[in-house]
């Protein structure tokens, strides 16, 4: 399957030859593919206050941005070429989420969402570059690519988009229905649809070491201990009441060299922040959620899977839901593995009762549901 997706090319070639090193165009990766949702259901999401949402319009000189809820106006214009831009789309539509969860051969810890935006005939963001890696693939109808690696990356000024001054493409491509394009980050492109058309972005996580280390420090300080308090018995008098002396500044410093970490809390750390929820996101718990024994039944008959919201990963024996820690006896990690791997268990057998009951108390509180639900 991933070969199909990836022109021919297994997993581990594209891994080696192509991942943040060289754009990639596949014709036909996902053959008869025209999207996941209709252009009036991609719409009502766009007006949707829950989801985020871009609407992008230009006369050819001037662009426009106006940030979701869109207005159902806005969404039938001719006049201008725009396009409009759906986030998330994998936490509102199955068929999205199980699209996203094609890319599993890049760590989920890596993978962020799927996007799509729909345009009208000249539609587009304008050229400009990510610092992430992102697959391109085409709905309906077709756009047109224009790629380049360049190191001028200089914006027009005061535009509400970042938009590259002077783009300078090496490659010009047309994409129909089923094809895809990988670009590495920092790789400006240009995308311009032809007629109308759709496109399924699938993007991953880059963040910064300046956040990560931000992000560091703040989850040290839930485990940070350092005994005892500030004391100067063999205090002087200073000539300037008002100066920080040295002798205190190297005291606080000597103190500080006693902060330190191991890779056990960066593991702690990286579980934590990569399994927390983005902030618009909410969990929706069952109006009339199944006692323990209807669950375990429901399960055995459907099977248990996470919601889409959810974030679930592991690792060396550790696991963590959604920001939190969560505690596996060791003869459940086996099951829980393949339930962070695949978002799905087909039964709960074999699973021990204690977390069993950790299961039930995630469908409560809208983590995760007995798989027949998505049917129901």
């Amino acid at each position: 399957m991933t070969q199909i997706l990836l022109g021919g090319l297994t997993a581990e070639e594209f891994l080696a030859e192509y991942w943040q090193k060289k754009p990639l165009l596949i014709r036909q990766a996902v053959p008869g593919f025209t999207g996941v949702v209709t252009k009036d259901e991609l719409f009502q999401l766009a007006r949707d206050e829950d989801v985020e949402s871009r609407y992008v319009t230009h006369d050819g000189r001037h662009w426009e941005v106006i940030r979701g809820p869109q207005k159902a106006s806005d969404l039938k214009r001719k006049k201008h070429p725009w396009t409009v831009l759906v986030q998330g789309l994998n936490l509102f539509c199955p068929d999205g989420d199980a699209l996203l969860h094609r890319f599993n051969f890049i760590p989920q810890a890596r993978l962020d969402d799927l996007m799509v935006s729909y345009a009208i005939d000249g539609g587009g963001v304008g050229p400009h570059f990510d610092n992430y890696d992102v697959f391109l693939l085409q709905g309906i109808g077709q756009r047109r690519w224009q790629i380049a690696n360049q190191d001028d990356r200089s914006l027009v000024e005061g535009a509400p988009l970042k938009i590259l001054k002077d783009f300078r493409p090496v490659h010009d491509w047309v994409l129909n229905p089923g094809d895809m394009l990988y670009l590495p980050p920092h790789w400006a492109h240009n995308g311009i649809a032809i007629g109308e058309c759709t496109t399924y972005s699938i993007g991953f996580r880059s963040p910064s070491y300046q956040e990560l280390a931000q992000q560091f420090l703040g989850h040290l300080q839930d485990s940070l201990e350092l005994d005892g308090i500030y004391a100067d018995p063999d205090l002087k008098l200073q000539s300037h009441p008002a100066e920080i002396g040295d002798a205190m500044i190297d005291r606080v410093a000597e103190q500080l060299t006693r902060i330190t970490w191991s890779r056990e809390d960066v593991r702690s750390f990286l579980g934590s922040y990569l399994t927390e929820p983005k902030p618009h996101v909410f969990f929706d718990a069952p109006d009339e959620p199944l006692d323990f024994d209807e669950f375990i039944a429901a399960c055995a008959t459907d099977g248990f899977s996470l919601d889409a919201r959810s974030l679930f990963l592991f690792s060396n024996g550790q696991f963590f839901l959604n920001g939190e820690t969560v505690e596996v006896d060791e003869s459940d990690r086996k099951a829980l593995c393949q339930l962070a791997d695949e978002r799905r268990l087909p039964s709960l057998a074999g699973i021990s009762g204690p977390m069993q009951e950790e299961l039930h108390e995630w469908y409560c509180c809208g983590f995760a549901f007995p798989s027949g639900a998505l049917m129901d």
